[in-house]
């Protein structure tokens, strides 16, 4: 891993694009960025790490929910393979070594003791990281406020300064043909997903996507929490009468350019996962 990552940021101006303002500079401040391998096999360790913290995270944040939910990683020395959580394993628990490899057909390649998957995970997951060349990582779980509001099958309301990171960059996929056992569904969810972020999906749950782990988990933490948002302030507005306004186009549009980049989701993770790595003292590394 190369010694010295850091990155700076500066003001957005409008009209700039995603990949500027992670080239900007908001300040003189020196800021950590993504590390960067030279060795593809010391990068899988340490991705898989991160990839293991995230379950813990998830644990802690409550969106695990019995079996259901993964999180997968596409493998840097493999990119036609990823990893992804055995089923059954609490992701408080998941540990780095229980991580199952397979490919894109649902073959397990390597993993832990546990060598049993969840089918959806290669159906959706595995049609997002083929359409996706960009998408390193993606995430799925039952979470309960974003699920609930999938219910609806609409967008989110530009109504608070969070879920601008989201701006025309979400989707909601509305058909719903019970659990995902086939292709063609994965395929159908991928395409509703498009080249955004994240989508909704009715009746089922949220997916998010990032070109880091780190990212993808911070949009669904933000995602879950924008949704909580989202039903408390229509559940208000509907009991009392009175009508919600939004941010405008223009307005959400600038607060996206500054809060829903790649690179800000990476480094708003950052806290997370020191976090959980004190908390859990690493165990999960093992």
């Amino acid at each position: 891993m190369s010694s010295s990552q850091t990155t700076t940021l500066q003001s957005v101006t409008k009209g700039s694009s995603l990949q500027e303002a992670d080239n900007a500079r908001i300040s003189k401040q020196s800021l950590p960025k993504p590390p960067v391998f030279d060795d593809k096999y010391e990068e899988r360790e340490y991705l898989k790490g991160r990839l293991a913290a995230t379950f813990r995270l998830f644990a802690k944040y409550g969106f695990d929910d019995g079996v259901a939910g993964h999180v997968t990683l596409r493998d840097p020395v493999d990119p036609d393979t990823f990893w992804v959580n055995p089923l059954g394993v609490p992701f408080a628990h998941l540990k780095r070594s229980d991580l199952v490899q397979l490919d894109h057909d649902g073959v397990i390649l390597a993993g832990g003791p546990v060598r049993v998957i969840n089918k959806a995970a290669y159906l959706i997951l595995a049609a997002i990281h083929m359409e996706r060349p960009d998408v390193n990582c993606a995430a799925h779980c039952h979470s309960i406020y974003a699920r609930t509001f999938c219910a609806f099958g609409k967008t989110l309301d530009m109504t608070t300064q969070d879920a601008c990171a989201f701006y025309n960059d979400h989707s909601v996929y509305e058909q719903y043909h019970g659990i995902v056992l086939s292709t063609e569904e994965g395929d159908r969810v991928s395409e509703a997903l498009g080249n955004n972020k994240a989508v909704l999906m009715q009746h089922h749950g949220p997916l998010t996507v990032g070109r880091t782990i780190e990212e993808t988990a911070f949009w669904y933490a933000t995602l879950e929490k924008v949704c909580y948002s989202q039903l408390t302030i229509d559940t208000i507005a509907a009991g009392r009468g009175i009508p919600v306004k939004a941010i405008s186009d223009e307005e959400a549009m600038d607060a996206y350019k500054t809060l829903g980049s790649p690179f800000i989701g990476w480094f708003a993770a950052q806290p997370m996962y020191q976090v959980i790595h004190k908390e859990t003292n690493a165990a999960y590394l093992s």
